[in-house]
């Protein structure tokens, strides 16, 4: 409620101006340090994740293993360059740039990624002398009180504080005058208010929302290797990425030995407990998660090829499912389902396939899969997508790039990497005259 943000707020604002006068060696140094403790605490963090939402086990140490990193990537980012020279008027004075932090950051984080993304947005904000706010997903409290007790125990008194709460508590934090830059990740709805609130009256803002990833697969692909690739993105953690595989595009020629062979691929993926060392698909996130998944699907004017109904046990379960579509105005062509769920479409050629990628409100991911490189470029560089590979999963991000989609995905700079920094400092122009 209000009542609990103000006093949140109100701690990290006292507590951020020393943090920022901390040399920048130190506040490193911290960094390190939490990425030495998340390391040591792994398998606890790893099988609370598990627990708490479902993520499979192994999954789940990668998660922990990538959080190591970006906490020693950001500790090194500290230290990196903060300004530019320029030529002064007269020729006499100094004519600098440097940048500084904003102040109180508001972190607004999703369930799916409940250690890695608070880490990569609380990571460079507190790096670059920031104090935070995290109001995390309810589906995932313990998770993000596990890791800001990490973090508390290597930073001053008050420079991190957590509000836990719904839709109403994250909407007084974005909307608090004393947050200063905004951070979230969720769906397009919100996504679109959070960043009518803080633009509104001022604040830095970044959302990253939704995504309908398509996996175009040329004529002169592997099928095999192709299908084996797409299976693995597109369901992989029940589909619960936003950059899971949603839609597979697939040129002519090689439709039916794609189809054939994707069918194969799904039928082989480990499904069922996500505890279990083998299970690549568990559970979704909750009834209401499944429910919405099973609408869609009765919405769907397609065939099913594979999957389609609940999975057997106890659980969240559903069948990762593949859906043979002939309208690209179908549900699942359009909207992003966020569960073990992708649209299978045919495309009379490459030209088409990339229209079909980019008739979506959606612009995160997009992969390509050919033998043929030089086919593959000029394709690329059409597909609006804010990332875009060949040969490779449209699911995973590189922590040390930046992460961000076009359209509806994403408003505001991008996360991750050196493009970080943007977010979160401003930059100051200063004169020195002598």
């Amino acid at each position: 409620g209000p009542d609990g943000v103000d006093e949140a707020v109100a701690t990290v604002r006292a507590a951020q101006p020393a943090w920022a006068a901390t040399p920048a060696p130190r506040r490193a140094a911290a960094l390190d340090a939490i990425a030495a403790e998340v390391e040591q605490a792994a398998a606890e963090l790893a099988d609370l994740m598990v627990h708490e939402v479902g993520k499979p086990a192994t999954e789940a140490r990668g998660e922990v293993a990538r959080t190591v990193g970006i906490f020693r990537y950001f500790a090194q980012q500290a230290l990196a360059p903060e300004g530019e020279t320029y030529p002064s008027a007269d020729g006499r004075s100094w004519l600098l740039t440097r940048r500084r932090p904003r102040g109180v950051c508001a972190l607004v984080t999703p369930w799916n990624f409940p250690l890695a993304i608070p880490s990569w947005k609380a990571a460079p904000a507190l790096g670059f002398g920031n104090g935070v706010v995290l109001k995390p997903a309810p589906q995932a409290a313990a998770t993000a009180e596990a890791l800001v007790g990490i973090l508390r125990s290597h930073l001053p008194d008050g420079v991190v504080a957590v509000v836990h709460g719904d839709a109403e508590t994250g909407a007084f934090l974005v909307s608090h005058p004393e947050v200063a830059a905004v951070s979230f990740t969720g769906s397009v709805e919100a996504g679109h208010e959070v960043a009518g609130r803080a633009a509104g009256r001022g604040a830095a803002v970044q959302c990253e929302m939704g995504g309908q990833n398509p996996s175009i697969v040329l004529a002169d692909a592997d099928p095999a290797a192709a299908a084996a690739t797409i299976a693995q993105a597109a369901y992989g953690y029940a589909g619960q990425k936003c950059t899971a595989t949603s839609r597979v595009i697939v040129e002519a020629p090689l439709y039916d030995e794609l189809r054939d062979a994707l069918v194969e691929a799904i039928a082989a993926l480990p499904a069922g407990d996500p505890a279990d060392e083998a299970t690549m698909v568990g559970p979704v996130i909750e009834q209401e998660a499944l429910d919405a998944a099973l609408g869609a699907l009765e919405r769907t004017g397609g065939t099913v090829l594979a999957g389609g109904a609940r999975g057997p046990g106890p659980g969240y379960h559903l069948q990762p499912t593949l859906v043979e579509v002939a309208d690209p105005r179908d549900v699942l062509a359009q909207e992003e389902v966020f569960a073990p769920v992708a649209a299978l479409l045919r495309a009379s050629s490459a030209d088409e396939a990339v229209a079909l990628a980019n008739g979506v409100r959606y612009g995160l991911v997009a992969a390509v899969f050919t033998r043929d490189l030089g086919a593959a470029l000029p394709l690329m560089t059409r597909l609006e997508a804010g990332l875009v590979r060949t040969n490779a999963p449209t699911s995973g991000v590189d922590l040390h790039a930046p992460f961000g989609g076009s359209k509806a995905s994403s408003i505001g700079p991008r996360e991750q990497g050196p493009a970080a920094r943007d977010l979160y400092t401003e930059s100051r122009t200063i004169t020195l005259g002598f």
